[in-house]
């Protein structure tokens, strides 16, 4: 079981490192060395867990699929809100999502499948709202599969945006305009009242995520 551990830990140190290097860098310009000095591991245990920099970039782009478990909401659209939010949070702040989220736009990047990632968050959003139309939350037009795909693409285009003017720096004030715009076309005026689209959204579910355990521990 130790090993295991260890060796699950080494594969995650790896992916880290190798998010930096190719945030900082650009999937093209980094090289293997580069992440193997950032990681501080052999180029054995590197090989061990991963044959190429294409592997590489492509674990790095499953974090992507890793979605925070969030505390439900009253409305599945809350639910949706949260996702993007928190989404436009930690690519302000944790390199592991701006690099994923780096790679899937990179038209520089060849022999990867880039649209995985665009797929399973089209996924996602499909899903969330097709639970809110089975419980009344979006009005009678709307199909979730097209607003999906709308939502997925204007939030990628938005946070490109933000990266070339200001480094994202913006990109949570950004991403609630965006959605005050949009939702108004897609949800129920009942519900709509209800939904928090502040731009520090989600630095408030992350605060909230991480002072859960905290609590934990102090009445354990």
């Amino acid at each position: 079981m130790a090993q295991q551990a260890r060796a699950i830990q080494t594969r995650r140190s790896i992916l880290v490192a190798a998010a930096a290097v190719f945030d900082e860098r650009g999937y093209s310009s980094a090289t293997i060395s580069e992440i193997l000095a950032r990681a501080g591991v052999t180029k054995g245990a590197l090989y061990f867990h991963f044959n190429s920099k294409e592997e590489l970039a492509l674990g790095v782009m499953d974090l992507q699929l890793d979605v925070v478990p969030l505390p439900p909401q009253l409305t599945k659209l809350q639910d949706l809100v949260d996702q993007g939010m928190l989404l436009a949070h930690q690519l302000r702040h944790e390199p592991l999502v701006r690099a994923s989220v780096g790679l899937a736009m990179d038209q520089g990047v060849e022999g990867l499948d880039r649209g995985t990632p665009f797929r399973a968050w089209i996924d996602r959003l499909e899903q969330l709202l097709g639970a809110a139309k089975n419980q009344g939350e979006l009005l009678p037009h709307v199909q979730p599969g097209e607003t999906a795909e709308l939502l997925a693409g204007a939030f990628s285009g938005v946070q490109v945006m933000s990266q070339v003017l200001c480094n994202r720096e913006d990109l949570g004030r950004r991403i609630s305009v965006l959605l005050h715009y949009i939702l108004p076309s897609i949800s129920t005026p009942a519900v709509l009242a209800t939904l928090d689209m502040a731009e520090d959204r989600g630095e408030r579910l992350l605060t909230s995520l991480e002072t859960v355990p905290s609590q934990a521990a102090a009445t354990g």
